[in-house]
C-alpha cells in the first residue's frame, strides 16, 4: 500500500551533521526519515523557503522541461529500501501514458514540491526503515533512533541546518 506523506521538515542529523528530511503522514502517525546530501537539501530547502534564483536550478530545469514536452508529474514514490539505500520513482504523464522513472529520493522530492505533486511511500518502505542500520556505532544509533522517535512536531515544521 502507498502512503501519501509530506515533508515536515529538514534538519541536520546530531550523530553524522547529515541533513535529514522527515517525511510525515497525514495522521502523524507514521515518520520516515530519509538522509540526503547538502546540496539536495538546499535545493530542497530553497523551494520550501520559496526563494527563487536568478537562474533555474537543476530540479527547476527538470521542471521545465517535463512541462514543456507538455508532460505532467502526477507523483512520486519512494518505493524501495535496499541496503540502507532509499529508492524512488517519478510518475510523468506524457501524452496518456504513465512513465516511471527512477530518481533518487531527494531529487524526485525536490521536483514533487516544484509541481505540487503527491509524496507517497510504499509501507514496506516505512516499516523497513525502522530497522535502518545508521553505520554508527550501536549506542550512537540508539540514541539516533530514539531522538527520531522523540521529535516533537513543532521542531518539524522549520528548515533547520
Amino acid at each position: 500500500m502507498q502512503i501519501e506523506m509530506a515533508i515536515k521538515g529538514l534538519m541536520v542529523d546530531p550523530i553524522t551533521n547529515m541533513p535529514i528530511i522527515i517525511l510525515r503522514d497525514r495522521e502523524g502517525q507514521r515518520v520516515l526519515p530519509i538522509w540526503v546530501g547538502i546540496f539536495e537539501a538546499n535545493a530542497i530547502a530553497l523551494q520550501m523557503e520559496n526563494v527563487s534564483t536568478p537562474r533555474p536550478m537543476t530540479h527547476d530545469l527538470l521542471r521545465n522541461v517535463i512541462e514543456d514536452l507538455k508532460g505532467q508529474v502526477t507523483k512520486v514514490l519512494i518505493s524501495d529500501l535496499k541496503d540502507n539505500t532509499f529508492y524512488a520513482l517519478i510518475y510523468v504523464e506524457v501524452a496518456g501514458d504513465l512513465v516511471a522513472i527512477d530518481a533518487r529520493p531527494s531529487d524526485a522530492i525536490a521536483l514533487a514540491l516544484r509541481t505540487q505533486a503527491p509524496i507517497l511511500v510504499e509501507e514496506t518502505v516505512i516499516d523497513n526503515a525502522k530497522g535502518i542500520d545508521f553505520g554508527t556505532e550501536k549506542a550512537d544509533s540508539d540514541r539516533l533512533q530514539k531522538w527520531l522517535e522523540s521529535l516533537d512536531p513543532e521542531e518539524l515544521g522549520k528548515y533547520k541546518m
